[in-house]
């Protein structure tokens, strides 16, 4: 049955949760870019008098490490005005007040009406005018606010960000939850003056507080933009509305005492606002006011008190700012308000909140200061959690510390996850994130562990996937600098590239050198953190690569690291690090650079260290399933499509499967068809696993031979441990037929049955949602190697690798069914590849009529000597051969590697009797011959529909004969033609 109802697309999954800095990016949407300044020659002239005017506002962004000054286009008539709106684009108009001053009021309805809402500010230049403009308030329809030019081009910046502030108010708080700053005041005079103090302040601040631990200059933008809003209010009901709206984001309130209500100055205006404000939430207030009396007002209300004509205003109202709304440092006090102790930085406050007293955390308990200095801080996912946290939900203040500081732990996680983050011994074991051990690149392997790390973390795959753990195996990646140094440091270049060296000297030459000190520091708290076995795989900077895969030319180590000596798991991990950068310049790696025409020098290695999947067997240990899965199929059948995709599975350890040997295939979008008769699935099935054997803790890493802790056991082992009970069942002889029971005798069928038909958890379910996400983030097929095992009851399917296969060109149109019979070399319709290939004039043949199953090792080598003359002579050539090319199972095949075929620009597998044939399974092989775009053909014995012209083949001439195999030249190129729609493929020689 077809899984149905997964319809997944990944723009409507990916990035539903969003952490600080994705909120920080949406943040002040509008920003003003262009501003247009109206002003007649004489007042432009007051403005700009020293020529220099321009160049301190842009002087004042820098200062205040705002990265994008505005640009501005001043003109002197009203006429010039309308043309520039017209033609360009603005975002703000600034008009100054002149001798005639009807003309900025009847300018600005003209602009509105080219533009309706664009924000227009007037900048009048005298407290007369201000006077003319306060009775004419009503003709200032289009006028949004007056300020006065006091000289000081602050007065500017303040108008742009008041304006921005206005603009994104609304969507920042709804977004962010970031602070408002609300400022009464009806005198233009006062907060012309007060509004450049503020941002100047704010700015100044969130810049000092940015600088504690803001890393990149991009998050420093992006976190800038989570200041407080400043809104300013001129009378009681715009202020009491704006209120009402923000109440839950007010920082703090400073108000005038006397101003506007109900369309008169009211003397105690500012007392009533305090009092309304005071009845919703509980904030910091500064009431300011040019008459002293009002003190004793403040006094009373509680709220702090600012004369304006005081020589301190700036300094005041920084320090009130510091002192009561977050800014400053963060003040533990008793019940009493004495300061018992100050915390300068996220981190410090976290540390001396362990420690303080029970008395000050339920004194802070009843209040929002620490949510508000959070905020200010700009860690706004972290205040939001602790804004609903109160005394009053505690026992004690010592539970009302643990729910803070699990706050505190849960948010850093959260700003970690799916991220690359810095070396710390604590992050080690968590598979939220991947742990940097050393700098520079992380390889192919290695960026494509981060990218799965990251989208399955923005991705929320349990709603989408119910019923199993999707995750990343805790993972940590050695950079490719440490590589650099290891080589340079040791001088080890001199030796490897001046003059071939015999491999095992080579790896006895790697293990004699020292990494550096760092890194064996950081793999040393290493080992003392991780007690799991260990899987340390290559990661080149080629490998995975689209075009050059470099895949399966390097060394996988894995390590019991049980060993009861800390010090001897430490230098079997170093060693196995070491060797895995020896793997660069093994036999096989230089062959395969010397294949695609790379330079070895080219390469730099970086090194996963990633804990193994599986459970414990008494002395082994293995996962219940591995295997690996793509995204296209080269071989559907029946109701299949090629987009389907495909995966192989089986027990135990992973190897099993990229190496060909029998493994179980299966559609993951139609777990339940089955790809094969019963007597084949028989025939067929996995009769051994690979298990890492973990007696062997004191074997040393070995590049020669790495895999000399790994045992392969017959499948009665895995049986007998209890690990098939998910996935085997019996064949019952007599009824001819599969049953779940082991009490019947009988061959085991390892086919997953419990798992992929009878649904015992989603694992094809959770394939075919992976292999559809990864295809279209990456925008190729894809190949993924996973692993899965029970967990607490749970199932937690682990994605070990992901890596991209060729893109196939479908377009192009192939003639398959217009070729004589006669010249038909070959012709199949299990064809793998997509295109034309006409230049190839050589054909290697492996005799089945002289094949011996039991010689398939020494045909391998044969062929490898082959391929070595072709590849001196840089010529290309057709492969043909009985059984399964590149198998890990020397009796179902030739087991070449791919270094010995490498010149193979095509590759025919002949089925014969007792061979029948079913696509090879090597995961390694095959993404070398899909990425590399060779042709691939299975002729199956006896099938009508394929078919290999072996008379045509005796009457071509035999240029070189081996003991098992043939050397054919062809008078003229070959005519190679694959269809990828069809899946037909035909080879021709005329």
């Amino acid at each position: 049955m077809a899984i149905s109802g997964l319809k997944y697309t990944l723009r409507d999954n990916y990035m539903r949760r969003k952490n600080d800095r994705d909120i920080f990016q949406e943040l002040m949407a509008f920003k003003v870019r262009e501003i247009l300044l109206v002003a007649n020659p004489y007042d432009a002239y007051t403005i700009t008098a020293d020529g220099q005017f321009f160049d301190r506002i842009v002087g004042e962004y820098l200062q205040l490490n705002l990265y994008t000054a505005p640009r501005i286009t001043s003109v002197s008539t009203a006429d010039e005005a309308l043309q520039f709106m017209e033609r360009g684009s603005y975002d703000m108009v600034i008009l100054m007040a002149g001798l005639d001053k009807q003309a900025p009021l009847y300018l600005a309805e003209r602009i509105n009406a080219l533009n309706a809402g664009i924000p227009i500010l007037m900048l009048v230049n005298n407290n007369s005018d201000l006077k003319y403009f306060k009775m004419v308030g009503g003709q200032c329809a289009f006028i949004d606010r007056v300020f006065v030019w006091n000289g000081d081009s602050k007065v500017f910046l303040a108008m742009i960000k008041y304006t921005e502030d206005r603009k994104n108010v609304e969507a920042d708080t709804a977004i962010g939850d970031v602070r408002i700053i609300l400022l009464v005041e009806d005198s233009v005079r006062y907060y012309t003056r007060y509004l450049p103090l503020l941002y100047a302040t704010v700015m100044r601040q969130t810049q000092a507080i940015i600088e504690e631990h803001t890393v990149d200059e991009l998050h420093k933008i992006l976190k800038m933009r989570a200041r407080p809003k400043i809104l300013l209010c001129t009378s009681y009901e715009e202020a009491r509305a704006t209120v009402d709206r923000f109440t839950n984001n007010l920082l703090c309130v400073i108000t005038d005492v006397s101003f506007e209500k109900d369309g008169k100055s009211t003397p105690d205006a500012g007392i009533q606002l305090v009092e309304y404000i005071r009845s919703k939430i509980s904030i910091p207030m500064l009431m300011q006011s040019s008459n002293a009396a009002n003190q004793a007002k403040a006094d009373k209300l509680g709220t702090d008190f600012l004369h304006k004509t005081s020589d301190n205003l700036a300094h005041n109202i920084q320090e009130f700012l510091m002192s009561r709304c977050g800014f400053g440092d963060f003040l533990f006090k008793t019940a009493a308000g004495h300061i018992i102790d100050r915390a300068r930085t996220i981190s410090e406050f976290e540390d001396k909140l362990r420690l303080v007293s029970e008395e000050s955390l339920q004194y802070h308990g009843g209040r929002q200061g620490i949510s508000t200095w959070l905020m200010a801080r700009g860690e706004i996912s972290l205040a939001q959690m602790l804004r609903p946290v109160s005394i009053e939900d505690f026992k004690t203040g010592q539970h009302l510390r643990e729910a803070i500081l699990e706050r505190f732990e849960y948010a850093r996680l959260e700003r970690l996850k799916g991220r690359v983050v810095q070396f710390d011994p604590k992050h080690l074991d968590s598979n939220r994130f991947i742990v940097r051990l050393g700098n520079g690149s992380l390889g192919g392997k290695g960026r494509g562990l981060a990218f799965i790390s990251h989208l399955i973390e923005n991705i929320e795959l349990t709603k989408l996937i119910k019923g199993v753990n999707i995750l990343l195996p805790p993972t940590a990646i050695i950079g490719v600098e440490e590589f650099g140094i290891f080589m340079d440091k040791n001088r080890l270049y001199e030796r490897v590239l001046a003059e071939p060296v015999p491999f095992g000297e080579l790896c006895d030459l790697f293990a004699e050198h020292e990494l550096s000190a760092g890194l064996r520091d950081k793999l040393f708290h290493y080992v003392q953190k991780i007690t799991v076995p260990l899987a340390i795989r290559s990661s080149g900077l080629f490998e995975d690569s689209l075009h050059q895969p470099f895949s399966g030319v390097y060394t996988t180590f894995v390590l019991p690291n049980n060993h009861p000596d800390i010090g001897e798991r430490f230098r079997q991990l170093t060693r196995a690090v070491k060797m895995v950068y020896a793997s660069v310049f093994s036999p096989d790696a230089r062959n395969y650079f010397n294949a695609v025409n790379y330079k070895i020098e080219e390469e730099k290695m970086a090194v996963i260290i990633q804990a193994l999947v599986g459970k414990n067997y008494g002395d082994y240990f293995f996962p219940s399933v591995s295997g690996v899965a793509q995204s296209y199929n080269f071989y559907p059948f029946a109701y299949m499509e090629p987009e389907d995709g495909f995966s192989v599975a089986a027990v135990g350890l992973g190897m099993y499967v990229v190496g060909g040997e029998k493994s179980y295939r299966f559609c993951p979008r139609y777990p339940h068809l089955e790809l094969q008769a019963l007597p084949d699935q028989v025939k067929d099935t996995q009769t051994a696993f690979y298990a890492l054997n973990l007696k062997k803790n004191n074997w040393l890493p070995d590049a020669t031979m790495p895999d000399d802790n790994i045992d392969k056991l017959y499948l009665k082992t895995a049986e007998t441990l209890g690990a098939l009970t998910n996935a085997a069942q019996v064949y019952d002889g007599a009824n001819d037929r599969l049953v779940n029971s082991f009490d019947v005798r009988g061959p085991r069928v390892v086919n997953f049955a419990n798992i992929l038909k009878y649904d015992a958890w989603p694992m094809a379910e959770t394939i075919s949602l992976l292999l559809d996400m990864f295809s279209e983030a990456m925008g190729v097929p894809v190949e993924i190697e996973y692993a899965a095992e029970y967990s607490n009851g749970v199932p937690a399917f682990n994605i070990l690798q992901i890596k991209p296969l060729i893109r196939s060109d479908f377009n192009i149109v192939v003639n398959v069914d217009q070729m004589a019979d006669e010249y038909t070399l070959m012709y199949a319709e299990k064809g793998m590849g997509n295109g034309i290939i006409n230049d190839i004039r050589y054909l290697v043949y492996v005799d089945t009529n002289a094949f011996d199953k039991t010689l398939t090792t020494d045909i391998a080598r044969e062929i490898g000597e082959i391929n070595q003359w072709f590849d001196t002579q840089q010529l290309e050539y057709i492969l043909v051969g009985p059984g399964r090319w590149g198998t890990r199972d020397k009796f179902t095949g030739i087991p070449v590697q791919w270094s010995q075929i490498s010149r193979a620009r095509v590759i025919i597998e002949l089925g014969l009797e007792e061979f029948p044939l079913e696509a090879s399974l090597g995961s390694h092989f095959f993404h070398n011959v899909t990425s590399m775009n060779v042709g691939y053909f299975s002729i199956t014995h006896k099938d009508p529909r394929n078919r290999f012209n072996q008379k045509l083949l005796d009457s071509l001439e035999i240029v070189k004969q081996f003991r098992y195999a043939r050397v054919y030249a062809f008078d003229t190129p070959a005519r190679i033609e694959m269809d990828g729609k069809r899946r037909k493929a035909i080879i021709a020689l005329k």
